[in-house]
């Protein structure tokens, strides 16, 4: 997982898009919150930029706080080794699980005292202490177009009907045998495929740090039931991408999800998120998630997608940040979490899938919707937060050569292996 920042190598500067929100000026004067106290939010989530500036503006006039947004395009791990580097630490961080359980401990204010925590199962804990805020849940699955489907077929189609990779197999047949050339869209960007795609194959056993210490030593992961299982299906995936060989790993991701909302393709592998983006063309609201179809159901897999918290605030605990931005910074969490306007922020603003269970807004996107059932229904597969940061970009390039047809299953699963043979295991938990 991520390294202590000491050992970072400082990471070039930042695309940094940043907010001053007016201060005290026409502020709240019952506000307690802040008394034009500046604070500064880094926002990792790019798909609610733009939201969170806006927020930060309204906030800061309501409650009498100077809020600062700040946006980067730079891995969360490297932007945040030079803000600490630089003695330049944010308020209030929104980073990755993995980036808590590294920096939470050194740098991390307990909030285990706040009302919020009660509210929630998403919370990270480091040593007992309370150090992680979840902003959101997601999960990761096959994103399907019912609309598009029933048009092709006729018929009505109901999710959960597909379960094997058989099962998926057949619709795909059918879809084709309708007329729709290439029912899928596969995005090729490395995050997708080595973050979100890849990561099933730890996550969906039994114990995913003795699974990854296993391939360290040397295991064959052709030999593995969950890796055949889950790249049988990718297979099918791959075979019927709209964009074949070379042109797989240079395909668009915008143009991958507009194919999928127009009804052009049927079925994407992806998440929740990916709504920001269909959303801009006018997609069809008969949309969801589903389970990635595997042929081997051991953990249930077939029932389950995988997520849970995702993406987490902490407050700075340095000398940088005094005691009255930490207030503020408690005070903002608090209305996010626990109060009717900042609810409402979260799921009808941000449409993010709320952690808070006081939180009983209907999620108003279809794959939001998907995802909550799933959660409520305590089916989701918790994602495996300790994977080093540059797991995505290596094996995502190995894994870009084999959706080009570039080299074969038994190349890429020696890649895997020997990328996990020559990392130091030091993250792994």
């Amino acid at each position: 997982m991520v390294k202590d920042w000491k050992r970072w190598t400082a990471a070039a500067a930042a695309t940094v898009v940043a907010l001053g929100a007016l201060a005290a000026c026409g502020a709240n004067s019952g506000s307690d919150d802040g008394d034009g106290t500046k604070i500064t939010i880094f926002n990792s989530k790019s798909e609610i930029q733009s939201q969170l500036e806006e927020l930060a503006e309204s906030y800061g006039e309501s409650h009498g706080v100077d809020v600062e947004v700040y946006y980067s395009n730079d891995t969360v791990a490297a932007h945040m080794a030079t803000k600490y580097a630089a003695n330049q630490p944010y308020t209030i961080s929104m980073v990755d699980a993995k980036d808590v359980y590294s920096l939470g401990a050194e740098h991390a204010i307990d909030l285990s005292g706040e009302k919020w925590v009660s509210d929630t199962d998403q919370a990270i804990s480091v040593n007992g202490k309370v150090l992680g805020f979840p902003v959101s849940v997601e999960a990761r699955g096959l994103i399907y177009n019912a609309d598009a489907i029933k048009k092709v077929t006729g018929k009505d189609f109901d999710p959960s009907t597909i379960k094997t990779t058989d099962d998926f197999k057949q619709i795909i047949s059918d879809l084709k045998a309708g007329g729709m050339e290439n029912p899928v869209g596969v995005m090729k960007e490395d995050w997708s495929l080595a973050a979100h795609y890849l990561p099933q194959v730890y996550e969906e056993q039994s114990d995913p740090a003795a699974f990854i210490k296993s391939l360290h030593d040397g295991a064959d992961l052709n030999a593995d039931a969950r890796w055949t299982s889950l790249m049988d299906t990718f297979d099918v995936l791959k075979d019927n991408n709209y964009a074949q060989g070379d042109k797989a790993i240079s395909a668009e991701r915008e143009v991958t999800e507009q194919k999928l909302a127009k009804g052009e393709i049927a079925f994407m592998f992806g998440g929740n998120w990916d709504w920001a983006v269909l959303n801009q063309y006018e997609p069809s609201k008969n949309m969801g998630m589903m389970p990635v179809p595997q042929n081997d159901n051991s953990m249930d897999v077939q029932d389950k997608l995988v997520g849970g918290g995702s993406k987490y605030f902490f407050i700075d605990n340095s000398k940088n940040t005094s005691e009255a931005q930490q207030k503020a910074a408690k005070a903002f969490l608090n209305w996010l979490s626990e109060e009717k306007d900042g609810q409402e922020w979260v799921v009808n603003t941000a449409h993010l899938v709320s952690p808070f269970k006081s939180n009983k807004l209907e999620v108003a996107d279809p794959l939001g919707k998907s995802v909550k059932k799933f959660a409520d229904a305590n089916k989701l597969i918790n994602n495996y937060n300790y994977l080093p940061d540059d797991h995505y970009s290596v094996l995502g390039a190995n894994f870009q050569k084999y959706l080009a047809g570039q080299e074969d299953r038994a190349a890429l699963a020696g890649q895997i292996v020997d990328y996990w043979k020559a990392n130091d295991m030091k993250t792994i938990q």
